[in-house]
């Protein structure tokens, strides 16, 4: 019977620290998830900006090769249609090589990151 309330005695005498550990253990897991949301919330945010800034150079870049171009051929048509063409081409390629040079890269970027996000936390 010792045992008993032995055992009976060191669960009630721990109950406050089982539950203090919890909560700890919650909170943590709460912050870590904080801190991955407001990361991920930063990389999207400074992805769009990026995005619009190239859209940006792309669009000006293509207008100044068209007016050069026109200038060259005296044919705004021809000037601008070898412009799009130019700019066709390129989308393409990047179509092409989408994988490699936007997937895989991203994949391996989130893996990394993840990897050591679990490190520092150990």
């Amino acid at each position: 019977m010792s045992e008993n309330d032995d055992l009976h005695s060191f669960l009630k005498e721990g109950k406050p620290l089982i539950a203090d550990y919890i909560e700890t253990r919650i909170e943590l897991f709460r912050l870590q998830a904080i801190k991955i949301l407001s990361q991920s919330a930063g990389y999207l945010v400074w992805i769009l900006i990026s995005l619009f800034l190239l859209f940006l150079i792309l669009m000006f870049t293509g207008i100044v090769i068209g007016c050069w171009l026109s200038a060259l051929t005296h044919s705004y048509v021809l000037g601008f249609g070898i412009t799009t063409l130019m700019l066709v081409a390129v989308f393409i390629i990047l179509a092409i090589f989408r994988e490699a040079l936007f997937v895989h890269p991203v994949i391996q970027a989130i893996i990394r990151k993840t990897a050591n996000t679990g490190r520092d936390e150990n």
